[in-house]
């Protein structure tokens, strides 16, 4: 692997469309983009667009990195800062025309995220990390680009004894994610999602309990 690709950066803002359109590849055939757009050329012109809202918010209230080469990115949201405001996201200007998705569309992501949004809220109880969003470039995956991305916020995390949170609606995601540490706290169908399912999963805040004394 080339260690250069291990160390991932801060995004900044001059990169903010590299990086939407990174993201846009890394997700053109992920199953919620699937049922938010289901016509594969009309989803792959969309995405960039609709991936701009997370990367600027996350810009000014979370932290996205990216790896040295923008061949991934990671959005995070930080303790207190995990759910996402109506006011926070016109403060950051309109980024992108709700209209390009389409009303179908934008009833479908509605719900969608509504339904993320209460499973956020019922599997999280104090500060935490939010993984909005992780993708690396199609022809770069399989290169530890993504464990990278994860683990520089891991350690910010760890330093504060504090858990780290996602969702996932791809079931190719949910070992990748248990190998870094994460566990499947529920697995559900989306109402009306036409067979969409939402994998909610946690990874623990590490122990601040000292060992066991050992018996003799």
């Amino acid at each position: 692997m080339n260690q250069s690709r291990s160390e991932p950066m801060l995004l900044s803002a001059e990169k903010a469309a590299e990086a939407c359109q990174v993201l846009a590849r890394a997700f053109q055939h992920d199953p919620l983009m699937v049922f938010v757009l289901p016509e594969e050329r009309r989803r792959a012109v969309v995405l960039p667009g609709l991936f701009s809202m997370t990367v600027h918010y996350c810009l000014r209230y979370g932290q996205v990195y990216a790896s040295p080469g923008l061949e991934g990115i990671a959005c995070w949201l930080p303790p207190g800062e995990t759910t996402p405001t109506l006011e926070r996201l016109l403060s950051i200007g309109l980024r992108f025309s709700p209209l390009r998705v389409g009303l179908g569309g934008l009833w479908r992501i509605g719900l969608a995220e509504r339904y993320a949004a209460r499973q956020h809220a019922l599997h999280t109880h104090g500060p935490h990390w939010y993984l909005w969003a992780l993708g690396v470039d199609p022809p770069y995956q399989g290169q530890g680009i993504g464990s990278a991305l994860l683990k520089v916020v891991f350690q910010q995390a760890d330093a504060r004894h504090l858990p780290c949170y996602l969702e996932t609606q791809n079931p190719r995601n949910v070992g990748f994610y248990e190998r870094h540490g994460f566990r499947v706290v529920s697995e559900t169908p989306i109402p009306h999602g036409q067979g969409l399912r939402l994998w909610a999963m946690l990874r623990e805040a590490p122990s601040t309990m000292p060992s066991s004394p050992s018996q003799s």
